[in-house]
């Protein structure tokens, strides 16, 4: 091969090799599109305990999960979270609590697709006992009555200790389902400012993210939700 021809084939390289980690990058940095309840195997179990971190828009904050809090529970969260369900979704939610006076809590969990929404809606978890008290940095679903503690996740920014007995249509508590072991400080500083306004809006939690900007500026979000440790049983068995 001549010098030209050596020249020109290593620019086709250089330009191939450009071109690849462009394509890498964007692939990276566009956010995984949610799941649909169908393209997940919700029956498979998930470790006994996991590292999640959450990165925000205010920083970031780390939970240890338990799978023998809520066995449902942390298998939802983990099927949701471990497929990118949560990543870009807003925190619509830091307000009083409604079931009783003096609580503070953090809310987040619906996506930017309202059919996928819709979706996830009738996918209720069985209800199950708490087994494990309320305390300041403890997550959980948030519920209505019977069985619909599907996608919706509330973090407590106070004690909290009367969600372990309220009964609402005849089903009591709000079953822990992970705890906050580092970064408390960045849920105490996200934006206040809608508190549960964006709640009490019929169409805003179905309508999803793209609403909640619009009628609700300033509200941080989840930029990603990572594993990253586990122990326990394979997350594949049943």
């Amino acid at each position: 091969m001549n010098s030209t021809a050596f020249r020109m084939v290593r620019g086709v390289i250089v330009i191939a090799t450009m071109l690849a980690a462009v394509v890498a990058a964007a692939v990276v940095g566009t956010p995984r599109k949610p799941p649909l309840p169908s393209q997940l195997d919700l029956r498979a179990q998930a470790p006994d305990s996991f590292l999640v971190e959450f990165a925000t828009t205010k920083g970031r904050f780390v939970v240890m999960a338990h799978r023998d809090w809520s066995p449902l529970g942390a298998d939802r969260f983990y099927h949701l979270m471990n497929h990118g369900f949560y990543d870009g979704t807003v925190f619509y939610r830091v307000g009083p609590t409604a079931s009783y006076k003096g609580g503070w809590v953090v809310q987040f969990g619906v996506t930017n697709d309202a059919a996928i929404n819709a979706a996830w809606d009738t996918t209720g978890i069985a209800d199950e006992p708490v087994r494990v008290g309320h305390r300041r940095g403890m997550m959980y679903f948030a519920r209505g009555g019977p069985r619909t503690r599907s996608t919706q996740i509330a973090l407590d920014l106070t004690s909290n200790a009367p969600l372990d007995t309220v009964s609402y249509q005849g089903v009591v508590g709000f079953p822990p389902i992970a705890e906050v072991i580092e970064g408390l400080a960045v849920l105490d500083s996200l934006n206040r400012r809608h508190g549960n306004a964006p709640m009490q809006e019929s169409d805003s939690l179905a309508l999803g993210r793209a609403y909640l900007d619009r009628a609700f500026p300033g509200l941080d979000r989840i930029e990603s939700v990572t594993v990253t440790k586990a122990w326990g049983r394979d997350p594949g068995t049943q």
